[in-house]
């Protein structure tokens, strides 16, 4: 499934006012169980941060992150990069309709990031799975982070991330290039890099996925038949965002043994 044309229709929906845009925001906190993840690995991480910390938020999308990020501290200087120029247009509007000048938005290609000894932390949420050169991106956000910097990935992993379960099965999200990471493959192309100190642990445990196909498996398959199931959609998520939430809220705060996501923290 092409999952980029109703990300592109959502941007769109959402983005005419800064009001709606923060409505599509809490839904995406709400719905998506790696923001879970990164909502409680960010907030451990602002307890030892600089009080005015630069930030890079590679794979910036929708520029959810940046705009919880930016809740958590005013005073945090966060910078945007994301190949799609549409996106990034509706970011800096938005955030200039905000008054938030500390947060700028760029089209750039990660594997070009050129920025040596900028950042307290990079962030880079379901990114990973697009790039086929993983290891020179990998060492671009090593080479741009300060001495004990952080690196914060959310990506699927090889327990049947992307939905793939099988040697013959192909990835849910079509411009996925890979399926999945193994916790000690991606430790290995991180330590290569040069991160002394990385961990892994596993997200999507089996409320997370039960929660992931409800809230969004589902309905994108819906979308991806036709534009008009966003019409009762609304109605769909009023009854499973509570079910939802609940099961988010367990994979959050559980260790699995196995899970189809992956949350790194890597050290510079």
């Amino acid at each position: 499934m092409h999952y980029d044309p109703i990300k592109k229709v959502l941007g769109q929906a959402f983005g005419q006012s800064a009001w709606s845009r923060i409505l599509f925001y809490k839904m995406l906190d709400l719905l998506l169980l790696r923001t879970w993840h990164i909502h409680r690995e960010l907030c451990k991480w602002k307890a030892t941060a600089p009080d005015k910390a630069h930030i890079l938020d590679a794979g910036s999308g929708f520029g959810q992150y940046s705009y919880f990020m930016s809740k958590m501290n005013d005073k945090y200087c966060i910078l945007g990069l994301d190949v799609k120029s549409d996106q990034v247009c509706e970011c800096n509007t938005f955030f200039r309709k905000l008054g938030r000048d500390n947060i700028v938005f760029k089209v750039a290609d990660l594997l070009k990031l050129d920025k040596p000894n900028c950042f307290d932390l990079v962030l880079c949420v379901d990114v990973m799975e697009h790039i086929e050169e993983d290891v020179a991106v990998m060492s671009n956000y090593h080479r741009s982070l300060k001495e004990g910097g952080l690196l914060m990935i959310s990506t699927p992993s090889d327990q049947g991330g992307s939905d793939v379960h099988g040697a013959h099965e192909s990835s849910f999200i079509e411009e996925h290039v890979r399926d999945g990471y193994g916790k000690q493959e991606i430790k290995d192309k991180l330590k290569s890099v040069g991160f002394q100190k990385v961990k892994v642990h596993y997200s999507y445990g089996i409320p997370g996925q039960i929660s992931w196909k409800i809230s969004m498996k589902y309905p994108m398959r819906m979308l991806n038949l036709s534009k008009l199931f966003f019409v009762i959609l609304p109605f769909y998520y009023i009854i499973i965002m509570p079910v939802a939430s609940i099961l988010n809220f367990i994979d959050s705060r559980t260790a699995h043994s196995s899970g189809t996501g992956l949350i790194v923290l890597a050290w510079k």
